[in-house]
C-alpha cells in the first residue's frame, strides 16, 4: 500500500474578530519567517556555517520569553514551528536550484497565509483553527481520508480560504489491461479545447477573452483612484474578484472536462506539450487562457486515483503532420492548415487525424487485450509506432 494525498480547497466565512485573528498569525508567521532567515544569514557570516533547524527552534522558544517578543505566545505553536520549516525549505530549494534565494516576506507585497500542521479539525460545515475556535466555511464536497495540515490563505479578492491536506491508501498492484477500445487519444488545441481519436470535440470556453471588457472597466477604475486610499483599496478588490471569477470558471471548466474522461476510459494518451516554451509566442494569451497544464496535471492525479492508464507521448512526435492512412509526413504543413491532403489521396482533419496518431504511439506504452480474451496480454498484433515500424505492415 502507497500513501497519496489529496488537498481540498475551501473558501472561508471568518467573523470580523476572526478575521483579524486571521491577520494576526499571519503577521507572527510571517515575523518569525524573517526572523529565522536573518538568523541564518547573520551566523553564516559569522562562521561559514550553517544554523540548523533544532538550534533555530530553541532559539525561538528563548525569543518567546522576552518582553518584547512575549506577544508571539498568542500564537500556535505548531504555526511558529511550521515556519521554520518553511525556512528550512526555502534553502534547500534553493540549494538544490529550484527555487532563487530565500527573501523576507514583506507585509505589503505577500498574500498574508499561515500553515497548521495538526489540531485542525472540520466538523460538518465549521472548522475548528487553534487560537480562533470555531470557523464556518463553504463545505462543497465531503473531505476523505485522515487531514493531516491546513494552509490558511487571503487572496487578492479579500476572501480567507483554507486548503486541507489528507492522506489515503493506494494498493501497489500493476494497472490491469485494458481493451483497446477503452483507450483514447487526446489533441489538445485553442479552438477546440480536446478532440478525441473517436471523432468528439469540446471547444475551448476561451473565458479570460469573454471577461476582457469587464475587466478592462474594472482596470480603468482603478487607475483613476489615489494610490492607498479606501477608494483605491475598494477598486483593488473589484478587479482582483474579476480574476478570480474566471480563474473559478476556467478551473471548474477542466474539471468538468477531466472527469467526464476518466469517467467514460479506461486508457489516456496525450502529448508531452511545452506550455512554457508556448506561452512565449504571439498565442500566448489563448495558451494560457486554454490551461493545457492544469488539464494535464487533472488527468494524471485522477488517473492514479481512478487507477486508469495514462500514456505521454513525446512532444517531438508529429502527431498534425503524420499521415494516419500511409504514414508519410507533410513537413509543409503550417498552423493556420486546418484541413491537408496526403499524397496517397487521404484527406485529414488536422485535430482529429492528431488525436488518432496520438492514441497509437500511446498503445505501445498501455497493456491492452483483445475484446473475448482477457487473458491475453497483448492480442492487437498489429504495428501501433509509425515511426518505428511504418504503416501498412
Amino acid at each position: 500500500m502507497s500513501t497519496l494525498r489529496k488537498v481540498y480547497r475551501f473558501r472561508l466565512c471568518p467573523t470580523q474578530a476572526q478575521g483579524q485573528a486571521f491577520l494576526s498569525l499571519a503577521g507572527s508567521r510571517r515575523f518569525v519567517f524573517n526572523w529565522a532567515l536573518a538568523r541564518r544569514k547573520a551566523h553564516y557570516a559569522d562562521t561559514q556555517k550553517t544554523l540548523s533547524k533544532g538550534e533555530l527552534s530553541a532559539e525561538l522558544t528563548a525569543l518567546k520569553k522576552r518582553e518584547e517578543t512575549a506577544w508571539l505566545k498568542e500564537s500556535d505553536s505548531q504555526l511558529l514551528q511550521q515556519a521554520l520549516q518553511d525556512c528550512d525549505r526555502a534553502f534547500k530549494n534553493f540549494f538544490e536550484k529550484r527555487a532563487r534565494f530565500p527573501r523576507f516576506k514583506s507585509k505589503h507585497r505577500d498574500a498574508p497565509s499561515f500553515r497548521i500542521p495538526q489540531r485542525v479539525r472540520a466538523d460538518g460545515n465549521r472548522l475548528y483553527v487553534p487560537k480562533v475556535g470555531w470557523v464556518k466555511f463553504c463545505k462543497s464536497q465531503e473531505i476523505d481520508g485522515t487531514t493531516k495540515s491546513a494552509t490558511f490563505k487571503r487572496e487578492a479578492d479579500g476572501h480567507w480560504y483554507v486548503s486541507l491536506v489528507s492522506e489515503f491508501e493506494m494498493p501497489d498492484v500493476p494497472l490491469p489491461p485494458v481493451p483497446e477500445s477503452e483507450v483514447v487519444g487526446i489533441d489538445l488545441g485553442l479552438k477546440d479545447f480536446v478532440t478525441l481519436s473517436d471523432g468528439r470535440r469540446k471547444p475551448a470556453e476561451r473565458l479570460f477573452r469573454k471577461a476582457e471588457r469587464k475587466l478592462r472597466r474594472a482596470a480603468k477604475t482603478l487607475s483613476r483612484r489615489k494610490r492607498g486610499s479606501n477608494r483605491y483599496a475598494k477598486a483593488r478588490r473589484k478587479v482582483a474578484r474579476v480574476h478570480r471569477r474566471v480563474a473559478n470558471q476556467r478551473n471548474d471548466f477542466v474539471h468538468q472536462t477531466t472527469a467526464e474522461l476518466v469517467k467514460e476510459f479506461s486508457g489516456f494518451c496525450i502529448e508531452n506539450l511545452s506550455v512554457k516554451g508556448m506561452a512565449k509566442t504571439k498565442l500566448s494569451k489563448s495558451v494560457l487562457d486554454a490551461a493545457f497544464g492544469e488539464f494535464r496535471r487533472q488527468l494524471e492525479y485522477k488517473s492514479i486515483w481512478q487507477r486508469k492508464h495514462l500514456a505521454v507521448i513525446d512532444r517531438f512526435f508529429p502527431s498534425s503532420k503524420l499521415c494516419g492512412d500511409c504514414g508519410a509526413i507533410n513537413a509543409e504543413l503550417t498552423l493556420s492548415d486546418r484541413e491537408w491532403t496526403c499524397a496517397c489521396g487521404a484527406v485529414h482533419d488536422r485535430d482529429l487525424n492528431a488525436a488518432r496518431n496520438i492514441k497509437r504511439e500511446g498503445l505501445s506504452l498501455i497493456p491492452t487485450v483483445a475484446v473475448g480474451y482477457p487473458e491475453t496480454k497483448n492480442a492487437r498484433e498489429a504495428c501501433v509506432s509509425p515511426a518505428k515500424a511504418g504503416y501498412g505492415c
